[in-house]
């Protein structure tokens, strides 16, 4: 069976690829199960590059084909931020989940409602010669200012989908599999999982 290896040492984020690419018949891998501990700097100055350097970098050190992403929150009316810097957001070592959302509540505090927001990520998958590719997807949604919903990390519990009238956060795994950037992102990697592992 082929080895994929995920890039990451989230679990939540880790196990929301696995449920994505259950339908591959592959054997997923984490970091943690190799006992690989990298910490890459994700000195990028885009999401693509940030996602290319983590993959290169666990595929490299593995052997293993290698799937990692990078994304973000856009909030429109903070010209995109935090963006690229959204799992840096506070301006302190050790913040949390919970400290990132309150952060962006206390900079969003005066500006007009609706806080138009997206969630962007970019999914590289990168082979152990060298050769990285590359997949998109976005999810557009608000910022509201009170936290719902226990499913899901990060900015999830006060990203709403008006659509739904639910967060992120209140999506069962299933409904979040079809809807998140990184459900898009991942789904449109499928065709190049499929090339690189030869899954034809």
């Amino acid at each position: 069976m082929s080895k994929l290896l995920l890039g990451t040492n989230n679990k939540g984020k880790a196990a929301e690829i696995r449920d994505l690419l259950a339908q591959l018949h592959i054997e997923l891998l984490t970091p943690g199960m190799l006992d690989l501990a990298l910490d890459v700097i994700e000195d990028g100055s885009t999401y693509q590059e940030n996602a290319g350097l983590k993959a290169r970098a666990f595929a490299q050190a593995s052997g293993l084909v290698t799937l990692a992403d990078d994304s973000g929150l856009e909030v429109e009316i903070l010209d995109g931020a935090p963006g690229l810097r959204s799992a840096r957001y506070v301006p302190a070592a050790g913040a949390t989940d919970a400290d990132r959302r309150a952060y962006l509540l206390e900079n969003l505090q005066g500006s007009p409602r609706p806080w138009k927001a997206r969630f962007h990520a970019a999914v590289a998958v990168a082979v152990p010669a060298g050769q990285v590719f590359f997949a998109e997807g976005n999810c557009p949604g608000e910022i509201i200012p009170e936290e719902r919903g226990t499913n899901g990390f990060g900015y999830d519990p006060i990203f709403f989908l008006p659509a739904l009238e639910r967060t992120m956060a209140e999506l069962s795994m299933d409904e979040k599999s079809r809807l998140s950037h990184r459900a898009r992102a991942v789904r449109a990697a499928v065709p190049i999982l499929e090339k690189v592992l030869d899954l034809g």
